[in-house]
C-alpha cells in the first residue's frame, strides 16, 4: 500500500510542477483569462483522487486517513481561495499543509525508528475493522 501512496503523492507533485511551469511559461497553450479555471479544474481532479485515497485508507491505521483527509482539506481550501479570490483561504490552506507535513514527518520518523531497530510509533487503530 505504501508504494501506491508514494506514487500518488509523486504524481501530484509532478503534475503540479508541470501545471505551474506550463502556465507561467505558456507551454500549455492556455490563454491568461483561463488560468484560474485551469487551476480550479486541476484542484477538483486531485480532490476526487485524494478522496478515493481517503476511503481506501479506512482499513489502515488512522494516521493515514487523517493525513489524506488533511490533504483533501488543503485542496478544498485552495479551491475556495481560487473561487473567491481569497488570500485568507489560501493562507489557511498553507497552514493545513503544515499540519499534514507534520503527520508525514511523524510517519517517517516512526518508520526510521523501526528500520533501525527501535520501537514503532503508535499509528492508531483503523476506522474500519474486520
Amino acid at each position: 500500500m505504501l508504494p501506491g501512496l508514494y506514487g500518488i503523492v509523486a504524481s501530484f507533485f509532478l503534475s503540479y510542477a508541470i501545471m505551474v511551469l506550463g502556465l507561467t511559461h505558456s507551454w500549455l497553450g492556455i490563454v491568461p483569462t483561463a488560468v484560474i479555471a485551469s487551476q480550479k479544474l486541476f484542484v477538483i481532479c486531485w480532490m476526487v483522487i485524494i478522496t478515493m485515497l481517503v476511503l481506501a485508507t479506512l482499513r489502515l491505521p488512522v494516521i493515514f486517513t487523517a493525513l489524506f483527509t488533511l490533504v483533501d482539506v488543503t485542496l478544498l481550501l485552495n479551491l475556495l481561495g481560487l473561487i473567491q479570490s481569497s488570500a485568507n483561504l489560501t493562507k489557511a490552506a498553507g497552514w493545513v499543509v503544515m499540519a499534514f507535513a507534520a503527520l508525514a514527518v511523524y510517519l517517517f520518523f516512526g518508520s526510521a525508528s523501526h528500520a533501525t531497530g527501535g520501537r514503532e510509533f503508535p499509528l492508531g487503530k483503523p476506522i474500519l475493522r474486520t
